[in-house]
């Protein structure tokens, strides 16, 4: 029987880190979920054990503790958040798979905040340098984990990162989740990953997609 791996997830309570939280509680993982507001971060907990009786799940106390027994953590945090909780985790996060999540959306959402030679993952990297980061998540909203599954077709979930090995770990991880993953490239493909999301987000705001909305690719 295949080792469970224990992933933690900061931001356990945002909308995102909930709604990834919930998704995961569903494959053979075991959850360390940490969030701001521990009122919050119980109830979420119990609401995973109500709909997934077997799921292994349970709030953190801490960042640092919940890094260090973790295989995989995931920072369900806004960019801005990113530098802060890099600093906090980067010794206990020596040689484990960060996923950053974040987008680096300006207050306007006309633009990101990034240089164009650089994303949010590849500054995470930057950040945390002994770490294996992988961009993943970035391309859905939150609405898409509840229904992965639009007009008949599996959402796509692109994955960028510079470890082979790291990126196929997080491919069964979004497919747990529902979404068909596809592998882009290294994490500078980060910068139109999160170019992607941008887009997504003033297309739906044009057109009221209702943040139901996700990227497939048609192919023969």
């Amino acid at each position: 029987m295949k080792t469970k791996q224990t992933i933690a997830i900061i931001g356990a309570t945002g909308t995102m880190g909930s709604a990834i939280s919930t998704s995961l509680a569903k494959g053979n993982y075991r959850l360390l979920l940490k969030g701001t507001r521990q009122e919050e971060l119980n109830a979420l907990v119990a609401e995973i054990k109500n709909r997934h009786a077997a799921a292994d799940v349970e709030a953190a106390v801490c960042h640092t503790d919940a890094v260090w027994e973790a295989d995989i953590i995931i920072l369900a945090v806004p960019f801005a958040a990113e530098k802060e909780i890099a600093e906090k985790i980067k010794e206990v996060a020596n040689q484990k798979i960060v996923i950053s999540i974040a987008n680096p959306l300006n207050k306007t959402y006309n633009g990101l905040v990034t240089a164009p030679d650089t994303s949010a993952a590849e500054e995470l990297q930057k950040q945390l340098p002994n770490s294996k980061v992988v961009k993943a998540f970035n391309t859905t909203f939150a609405a898409d984990f509840s229904t992965p599954v639009i007009d008949g077709k599996p959402v796509d979930a692109f994955i960028a990162g510079n470890n082979e090995e790291a990126m196929q770990t997080v491919s069964e991880m979004v497919r747990t989740a529902g979404f068909n993953p596809i592998v882009a490239g290294d994490l500078s493909i980060s910068r139109t990953l999160e170019g992607m999301q941008l887009l997504l987000i003033q297309l739906g705001n044009k057109y009221n997609y209702n943040r139901l909305a996700g990227w497939k690719i048609l192919h023969n």
